[in-house]
């Protein structure tokens, strides 16, 4: 094993270890047997994420549209692009709307009352170079186009081969895509290589919940094994690919997942002491009526441990750091190493926790003004599903934060040996294990 800061070295002489003269003051090192331990456990993690994936991995069986999801003919919905030549009102109810245009559209029903009728030129797909209009009600709710915006429309073909279209969404492509470049330049540019392995185990973490977690929630495996392996995948990957392999981040690695095991734990705890459902939400009343075989509160479980992975991440990789820099110049023992980055911990569970909880709270914005409109009481409103749900994630996220610190600060200074300013690059936790 490659050298991991140890301060003394010994030499044999007779029966009796003497300590090297150049040695340096502070405790004897724990290194070796430390690495040997962390390394172990690592790789028993590592193989048992493995083994879970091969047991869990989905089947690949395509499962049933959900019918809000299809098409006229049962299948998935198509959407092509277009953007928007004109805007008028005129009575609602024309028969040329969603139809294939090459002319002018046909008149409304008068008296049927006052609608908004965009007219759609088609960009993309077997009717490129048409026209269509959309009609819409005015509103809440409704989209309001303007001449010049690019949208998209689903197009629906029936049984007769007649095609339709209707309005799908705003087109977002570009403007995402144009954002996402940006994001990547000012990281790249700050963090340099980091910051590109960093984007790397970003794009990992994305294919790892595609390829692996949702086919396998889709197939009804158990939500907390599923989201285990696909925690510590993400893991491995994101940390090692954007810290390198070393010391001080397989302290970070083996710290966090011990908390994203407690977050777990915790989060299955709080759903059920909490009697959470998971129902208070559309989107998980829509999985629970057309994928009967997905369980509710199984999603709810994965999702509190996959949004716990991030803050974690930030502070096991903060401590962790603090650690071996203390060390390397030389803090004092371990003791004293340990409760100098333990103050730095203490002031990043501060900060964090506040930006956890507001995190969620801002998530929660528009729940909260119906509440605050209808008169409920707080208790009321603090107790409702929609609401504990953030709770109990915010609480979760938060004593999975404040025990991940002292996790990952001891066992990052177990693996620091505390040395003076003299010590070696070798000695700052950087080689390879």
């Amino acid at each position: 094993m490659p050298s991991t800061g140890w301060a003394t070295s010994w030499r044999a002489t007779g029966s009796k270890p003497v300590a090297h003269p150049h040695s340096h003051a502070g405790p004897a090192p724990l290194g070796p047997l430390a690495a040997r331990i962390v390394v172990t456990a690592l790789t028993v993690i590592g193989l048992a994420m493995v083994i879970g994936a091969a047991l869990l991995w989905p089947s690949g069986n395509k499962a049933d549209i959900p019918a809000p999801l299809q098409n006229g003919a049962g299948g998935s919905v198509t959407t092509e692009g277009g953007h928007v030549v004109s805007t008028s009102t005129a009575d609602c109810g024309s028969p040329s709307a969603g139809k294939v245009l090459t002319g002018g559209p046909a008149a409304g029903v008068p008296g049927s009352g006052t609608c908004v009728q965009a007219m759609i030129a088609v960009d993309t797909g077997p009717n490129t170079g048409a026209n269509t209009l959309l009609e819409f009600s005015p509103g809440p709710g409704q989209p309001n186009l303007m001449a010049g915006d690019h949208i998209r429309i689903f197009r629906q073909v029936d049984q007769q081969g007649a095609t339709s279209y209707g309005f799908y969404d705003y087109e977002r492509a570009w403007p995402l895509a144009l954002l996402a470049a940006v994001f990547a330049l000012v990281i790249v540019a700050v963090a340099r290589w980091r910051g590109l392995r960093a984007l790397a185990g970003i794009v990992i973490a994305f294919g790892v919940l595609v390829v692996f977690m949702l086919p396998a929630l889709r197939d009804g495996a158990p939500a907390l094994p599923v989201a285990l392996v696909a925690s510590a995948a993400i893991l491995y990957a994101a940390i090692y690919l954007a810290h390198g392999v070393s010391l001080r981040t397989s302290a970070a690695l083996l710290g966090t997942l011990t908390a994203m095991l407690l977050a777990a734990v915790l989060s299955w705890a709080a759903i059920e002491l909490t009697h959470l459902t998971g129902l208070s939400e559309d989107q998980n009343n829509e999985v629970a009526a057309y994928l009967g075989n997905v369980s509710i509160k199984g999603l709810l479980l994965a999702g509190f441990i996959i949004g716990s992975l991030g803050v974690l991440n930030d502070v096991t990789i903060s401590q962790a750091s603090t650690v071996f820099e203390l060390a390397h110049i030389g803090h004092g023992t371990r003791r004293q190493v340990f409760t100098r980055a333990m103050r730095v911990g203490s002031d990043h569970i501060a900060s964090t926790v506040y930006t956890l909880v507001l995190a969620y709270a801002g998530s929660s914005l528009p729940l909260l003004l119906l509440f605050s409109v209808a008169n409920r009481s707080l208790t009321d409103v603090l107790t409702s599903e929609s609401v504990a749900i953030e709770i109990a994630r915010s609480a979760v996220g938060g004593i999975a934060l404040a025990l991940a610190v002292p996790l990952t600060t001891a066992i990052a200074t177990v693996l620091a040996t505390p040395n003076d300013a003299s010590t070696t690059p070798a000695d700052t936790g950087h080689s390879p294990i």
